[in-house]
């Protein structure tokens, strides 16, 4: 993986100094080399973790006449059947990266070679010739790649603050961001948390020419099937189909000229991918786990029974509430964004641990559950349609029970909450967003503690209507599960788990995450599934369970879901005064001006004092959403520093006085 940026510009004496303090900026993406291209339209820039090609993969790479550049952050996992089609063709190749077929496939297919790609990728190619700039994003936005455009100035990076290096670019907090991370726990694609500044959209292409968009357009969407279009096989026959797609995208997925490791959580998902990879492939495999000194947190048993079984050569780190609480503010720098969840912290000190050992690459198994219907919202949606048509139903308290066992242990009132949070009524079942509206709604309490002046910009807007709004058509044809599993792909998989809980902390760390189970044709396979493959009765993930469960300790296998998760409240009991205490202060609050300030100082009152007093999952949420909030502001408004004068050593410089 690496770091790109680029812009246009009218031969200004500044771009070269600009385009190498982007790169600066980012320079953890890519620490082991660093190029740019200039000529009098665009500067393009990139640094390098050399993964694919060790020793010829200096970027930006060009075609043979020097016609067209690429910049390029990312894996082409069928790099080599492609390389050879080219080769077949004519086309000469200079390397041995998987960044050369880009250009030579733009050469072969202009725009249309995106659904020929397998792999997680962000680039940017620049057409000297037609003087346009090409920019395509991965199918489900596995790699970052942010923009800002106004009049005729345009300019792109990996990351945010690789933009507000230029000076020219605003830095402002987007209101309707927040109450979007307030409601969705994250924004909204194309939107940021920062006012003018978008990504690009997964499975999206842009076209700019002049510093002004062109064109942007999907190549790529989240595929649905009816009933007549499904998998027309067995049950039998669907197991052995996907034992032999992962197989293949893991397969792919261990071409590099580093050595491969794989993150064990001790679920279901990361012990197939561990196992296959031990096992399938006879590769002695290094494996990397996270365990948690607060034993509610804490999967350790489940990852060393695994690790027991398959002799991993195995590196374990043990998070404290401390480790967090210092850690915290690093890992909103990365993120860029507020959160809601303390866990990306531990998965940036995961990552820390894989590159001090020396590797750069781990498999992860991130979208199971999303592909084949892992989530207890979805099992939620199952039981609230259930008691909208069976309202005096008696399997209501066992099916609730067999969901969440621990509120029966809780007081009475923890039950009467959850009651009501199932409560559906009839003609709820038609709202095409009805498997996470209740969610968002409940997320959306935690804005009780904006400011009024917040909450008046805001009247009027609603985050879940613009997702209901943007839903494609037929959306309220498909079944529930296929609408959830849209829903909880489009938002929160994209924006969230693959970005602030995926690539911003590895990277951070100079490491790149590669995920099987986000092969396109596995998720292709997986939406032709009938529902009840993916979740029989309320046992998620059946079909996967049937096709890897011979091969994983059983404990595992039966093993209720367990969401990851990390401390919250123990944030305010550890380390007395520090930035929490400044940022989370009166005057602090009232500076920064987006949160009531005696609703949140009552709050944090009550974390300080949570030994005697109860927390609640909403101010739980809120506290940290407050918390990240003012960290960002602090972070990238009040206090943000551009590079001074830092010496970037540059591996590859193309500076053309004239185009060609």
């Amino acid at each position: 993986m690496c770091g790109i940026v680029g812009f246009f510009h009218s031969g200004d004496d500044g771009s070269e100094r600009l385009v190498t303090d982007m790169i600066s900026s980012i320079r953890y993406r890519g620490p082991d080399e660093a190029g740019i291209y200039l000529d009098p339209h665009i500067a393009l820039g990139h640094c390098r973790l050399s993964i694919v090609g060790l020793d010829d993969g200096s970027q930006p790479i060009s075609n043979e006449d020097g016609t067209i550049w690429v910049v390029y952050n990312g894996e082409v996992f069928n790099y080599p059947e492609l390389k050879s089609a080219l080769e077949k063709k004519g086309h000469r190749f200079l390397t041995h990266t998987d960044t050369e077929i880009l250009v030579h496939l733009y050469e072969e297919h202009g725009r249309d070679f995106l659904p020929l790609l397998n792999g997680q990728f962000a680039f940017a190619i620049w057409d000297s010739v037609k003087r346009e700039l090409f920019l395509a994003r991965d199918r489900v936005g596995i790699r970052p790649l942010h923009y800002y455009q106004h009049g005729g100035k345009y300019i792109f990076s990996s990351e945010i603050k690789a933009l507000f290096t230029d000076a020219s670019v605003p830095r402002n907090i987007d209101p309707l961001a927040l109450q979007q991370v307030f409601t969705c726990w994250t924004t909204l694609t194309p939107r940021t948390v920062f006012e003018g500044i978008h990504e690009l959209p997964p499975g999206h292409f842009q076209v700019v020419r002049g510093g002004r968009i062109i064109e942007q357009s999907p190549y790529w969407q989240i595929p649905y099937y009816p009933p007549s279009s499904r998998f027309p096989g067995s049950l039998q026959d669907a197991v052995e189909e996907t034992r032999t797609l992962l197989a293949d995208a893991i397969r792919i997925r261990l071409r590099a000229d580093v050595p491969v490791g794989a993150y064990l959580s001790g679920g279901l998902d990361s012990s197939i991918i561990t196992s296959l990879i031990a096992g399938d492939f006879n590769n002695r495999l290094r494996t990397f786990s996270i365990g948690f000194q607060q034993a509610d947190f804490d999967e350790t048993q489940y990852q060393r029974s695994l690790v027991r079984q398959l002799g991993t050569d195995h590196s374990e780190i043990s998070i404290s509430s401390q480790d967090i609480r210092d850690n915290l503010p690093k890992v909103v720098w990365h993120t860029e964004k507020p959160l809601l969840r303390t866990a990306p912290v531990p998965m940036f000190l995961l990552a820390k641990l894989v590159r001090e050992s020396n590797f750069k690459v781990v498999l992860t198994g991130e979208g199971a559950d999303e592909v084949f219907g892992g989530y207890d919202i979805f099992k939620e949606a199952k039981i609230r349609r259930f008691w909208s048509r069976f309202p005096a139903s008696t399997l209501r308290p066992r099916l609730l029970e067999k969901l969440h066992p621990y509120i029966f242990k809780e007081p009475a009132h923890y039950r009467m909450m959850l009651q009501k949070f199932f409560a559906v009524s009839p003609a709820d079942l038609n709202d095409p967003c009805f498997s996470h509206r209740i969610r968002w709604a409940d997320t959306r309490k935690s804005m009780m503690f904006f400011s009024d002046e917040l909450m008046h910009q805001l009247a009027g807007c609603h985050p879940e209507e613009e997702v209901a709004a943007g839903l494609p058509a037929g959306f309220d044809t498909r079944d529930p599960l296929a609408q959830g599993q849209f829903l909880e792909m489009q938002i929160f998989l994209s924006n969230y788990l693959l970005s602030s809980q995926g690539d911003r902390v590895a990277m951070a760390n100079s490491v790149e995450l590669r995920l099987p189970f986000l092969d396109y044709r596995l998720i292709d396979f997986g939406m032709k599934l009938p529902p009840h493959w993916k979740i029989r009765g309320l046992n998620e993930k059946y079909l996967l369970k049937r096709a890897f469960g011979s091969i994983i300790p059983p404990e595992i296998v039966k093993r209720p879901k367990q969401p990851y998760r990390a401390p919250i409240r123990e944030l305010f009991l550890c380390g007395g005064d520090g930035y929490a205490a400044e940022l989370l202060s009166r005057e602090h609050l009232a500076r920064t001006g987006f949160f009531n300030v005696s609703k949140t100082c009552n709050l944090i009152a009550k974390y300080r004092e949570s030994d005697r007093l109860i927390t609640s999952e909403i101010q739980n949420m809120a506290v940290m959403g407050i918390l990240t909030t003012q960290i960002l502001h602090h972070q990238f408004i009040e206090n943000f520093r551009r590079p001074e004068n830092r010496e970037l050593p540059i591996s590859k410089r193309i500076i053309r006085q004239s185009a060609p």
